[in-house]
């Protein structure tokens, strides 16, 4: 075996590889099909302060090489998911964190405080991609101010490991990599979902109850490998990196760009046991290229 171990933050990962959120529920509607202990860890779905019912209903569309979605974060709330799922996932061996969502930076703050009273939770991702409700709905990801202001605020109130997930919705990704560093995240994620639309022309409407979504899938793969690779450059902390992973070549590329480790998102629609096969097939090429340690090639373009 080929050396696998990798570091996120304070978060010592068996091996690089990740779930995206909204694409792996809280993991354990995935324990028949796979070993949840394999993995390097997961990320359970968008969580927030209250309860959220989402958008109404159609919320998701295929396309090609991709899908769109427009969930709206449906949750029952970071009380419920303290009282009824974390005691499912607190003696787990490996890393589950948890994506925390909100509409203000004191949502955020509150929210994160909750989990970081769970000690079997190691670490939060922050969504940033949420609109700002007190802003006129602008996505606190696409400015530097805004993201710094909502890591700022929880970054007071929360104490392990911080990861911020980016939007690719922006003019330069970096600098807004270079803010949220700068108020002190422990490592990054990219890319969350690009704005997206489909549209029935038989019915004259769009495929989405609420016009857009976000789109991910592989054709969204050339998009998010340049922009982990900007980032991996611009910043002195871990990036993690996601957006049309199918396989583990596809891994090994955002390795190669730059991130520390990955994660899986909409593939695991498609194939419930990719993330292992992901973890074995970064193994092997490793193994037939004569690579001991994964660290030889992050980074390496």
């Amino acid at each position: 075996m080929a050396q696998l171990n990798v570091k996120v933050g304070g978060l010592e990962l068996k091996n690089p590889v990740m779930t995206a959120s909204g694409t792996f529920g809280y993991g354990l509607e995935f324990a028949d099909f796979i070993d949840l202990n394999r993995l390097g860890g997961f990320i359970v779905k968008g969580t927030t302060l209250h309860p959220r019912e989402g958008n109404d209903y159609p919320r998701m569309a295929e396309t090609p090489s991709g899908m769109l979605n427009c969930v709206g974060l449906q949750n029952k709330g970071v009380d419920y998911f303290c009282q009824h799922i974390y005691p499912k996932l607190k003696d787990l061996q490996t890393h589950v964190l948890v994506n925390v969502s909100g509409s203000s930076p004191e949502d955020y703050a509150e929210c994160a405080a909750r989990i970081d009273a769970l000690p079997g939770i190691p670490g939060i991702e922050l969504n940033i991609s949420c609109p700002n409700v007190k802003s006129g709905g602008m996505a606190f990801g696409v400015t530097c101010e805004g993201a710094a202001s909502v890591v700022r605020a929880v970054r007071q109130r929360y104490h392990k490991t911080l990861i911020v997930k980016l939007s690719p919705n922006v003019t330069d990704i970096a600098e807004i990599a270079r803010a949220v560093e700068a108020e002190g995240a422990d490592s990054v994620s990219l890319i969350n979902t690009l704005m997206g639309m489909s549209i029935d022309v038989e019915r004259r409407k769009s495929r989405l109850s609420i016009g857009t979504g976000g789109l991910s899938g592989p054709c969204v793969k050339p998009v998010a490998l340049r922009m982990v690779w900007q980032v991996a450059k611009a910043v002195n902390i871990p990036v993690v990196g996601l957006g049309g992973i199918m396989n583990a070549t596809d891994a090994i590329e955002f390795l190669m760009a730059g991130a520390t480790a990955v994660e899986i998102g909409t593939a695991n629609f498609i194939d419930p046991t990719v993330t292992v096969k992901v973890i074995e097939g970064i193994n092997d090429w490793l193994e037939a290229h004569g690579v001991a340690d994964v660290h030889d090639i992050i980074g390496v373009i």
